[in-house]
Protein backbone atom coordinates (compact mmCIF):
# COMPACT_ATOMS: atom_id res chain seq x y z
CA UNK A 1 0.00 0.00 0.00
CA UNK A 2 1.35 3.40 -0.94
CA UNK A 3 -0.22 6.79 -0.42
CA UNK A 4 1.54 9.87 -1.80
CA UNK A 5 0.24 13.32 -0.93
CA UNK A 6 1.02 16.47 -2.87
CA UNK A 7 -0.21 20.03 -3.28
CA UNK A 8 0.71 21.59 0.04
CA UNK A 9 2.47 24.91 0.39
CA UNK A 10 2.34 28.42 1.78
CA UNK A 11 -0.86 30.37 1.21
CA UNK A 12 -2.26 33.62 2.54
CA UNK A 13 -5.35 33.68 4.75
CA UNK A 14 -8.44 33.46 2.60
CA UNK A 15 -6.60 31.57 -0.10
CA UNK A 16 -7.14 28.13 -1.57
CA UNK A 17 -5.16 24.94 -2.12
CA UNK A 18 -5.97 21.54 -3.55
CA UNK A 19 -4.29 18.51 -2.06
CA UNK A 20 -3.99 15.23 -3.93
CA UNK A 21 -3.30 11.72 -2.69
CA UNK A 22 -2.27 9.09 -5.22
CA UNK A 23 -2.95 5.57 -3.99
CA UNK A 24 -1.55 2.22 -5.10
CA UNK A 25 -1.19 -1.32 -3.86
CA UNK A 26 -4.86 -1.97 -3.16
CA UNK A 27 -8.21 -1.81 -4.95
CA UNK A 28 -8.84 1.89 -4.46
CA UNK A 29 -12.51 1.91 -5.44
CA UNK A 30 -13.40 -0.57 -2.71
CA UNK A 31 -12.40 1.60 0.24
CA UNK A 32 -13.39 4.77 2.03
CA UNK A 33 -10.63 7.38 2.12
CA UNK A 34 -9.83 10.02 4.70
CA UNK A 35 -7.80 13.17 5.15
CA UNK A 36 -6.31 13.92 8.56
CA UNK A 37 -4.16 16.79 9.74
CA UNK A 38 -1.74 17.34 12.58
CA UNK A 39 -0.70 20.76 13.76
CA UNK A 40 2.51 21.27 15.70
CA UNK A 41 2.05 20.09 19.27
CA UNK A 42 -1.46 18.79 18.67
CA UNK A 43 -3.03 15.40 18.05
CA UNK A 44 -3.85 14.19 14.59
CA UNK A 45 -7.47 14.96 13.72
CA UNK A 46 -9.87 13.74 11.06
CA UNK A 47 -10.64 16.45 8.53
CA UNK A 48 -12.79 14.73 5.92
CA UNK A 49 -13.87 11.31 4.72
CA UNK A 50 -15.40 9.97 1.52
CA UNK A 51 -17.07 6.67 0.81
CA UNK A 52 -15.74 4.21 -1.73
CA UNK A 53 -17.74 5.55 -4.68
CA UNK A 54 -17.95 9.10 -3.41
CA UNK A 55 -21.63 9.06 -2.59
CA UNK A 56 -21.11 10.04 1.03
CA UNK A 57 -18.80 12.60 2.61
CA UNK A 58 -18.20 13.80 6.13
CA UNK A 59 -16.31 16.78 7.49
CA UNK A 60 -14.93 18.08 10.75
CA UNK A 61 -17.01 20.95 12.06
CA UNK A 62 -14.02 23.27 11.77
CA UNK A 63 -13.76 22.84 7.98
CA UNK A 64 -17.35 22.26 6.93
CA UNK A 65 -18.36 24.64 4.18
CA UNK A 66 -14.74 25.48 3.35
CA UNK A 67 -13.19 22.11 2.40
CA UNK A 68 -14.42 19.58 -0.16
CA UNK A 69 -13.23 15.99 -0.41
CA UNK A 70 -13.59 14.16 -3.70
CA UNK A 71 -12.11 11.17 -5.49
CA UNK A 72 -11.42 9.87 -8.97
CA UNK A 73 -11.49 6.08 -8.89
CA UNK A 74 -10.18 5.90 -12.46
CA UNK A 75 -7.04 7.71 -11.30
CA UNK A 76 -6.80 6.11 -7.84
CA UNK A 77 -6.66 9.60 -6.37
CA UNK A 78 -8.43 11.43 -3.58
CA UNK A 79 -8.49 15.20 -3.34
CA UNK A 80 -9.03 17.83 -0.70
CA UNK A 81 -10.06 21.23 -2.02
CA UNK A 82 -9.45 23.82 0.68
CA UNK A 83 -10.87 27.33 0.45
CA UNK A 84 -11.13 30.33 2.76
CA UNK A 85 -8.04 29.06 4.53
CA UNK A 86 -7.28 30.28 8.03
CA UNK A 87 -4.04 30.32 10.02
CA UNK A 88 -5.49 27.59 12.23
CA UNK A 89 -5.60 25.29 9.17
CA UNK A 90 -1.79 25.19 9.27
CA UNK A 91 -0.77 21.56 9.69
CA UNK A 92 0.68 18.53 7.99
CA UNK A 93 -2.11 16.87 6.02
CA UNK A 94 -2.19 13.10 5.69
CA UNK A 95 -4.09 10.74 3.47
CA UNK A 96 -5.42 7.57 5.14
CA UNK A 97 -7.00 4.26 4.24
CA UNK A 98 -8.04 1.49 6.59
CA UNK A 99 -7.63 -2.02 5.23
CA UNK A 100 -8.79 -4.99 7.33
CA UNK A 101 -8.44 -2.93 10.49
CA UNK A 102 -4.98 -1.57 9.74
CA UNK A 103 -4.38 2.10 9.06
CA UNK A 104 -2.08 3.18 6.24
CA UNK A 105 -0.73 6.70 5.92
CA UNK A 106 1.09 8.81 3.41
CA UNK A 107 4.16 10.87 4.25
CA UNK A 108 2.07 14.03 4.63
CA UNK A 109 2.13 17.41 2.97
CA UNK A 110 2.68 20.67 4.82
CA UNK A 111 0.06 23.41 4.55
CA UNK A 112 1.00 26.78 6.02
CA UNK A 113 -1.51 29.62 6.11
CA UNK A 114 0.20 32.88 6.87
CA UNK A 115 0.47 36.44 5.63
Amino acid sequence: VQLVESGGGLVQPGGSLRLSCAASGFTFSWYDMRWYRQALGKERELVAAISSYGSSTNYARSVKGRFTISRDNAKNTVYLQMSSLKPEDTAVYYCNVRLFGDDYWGQGTQVTVSS
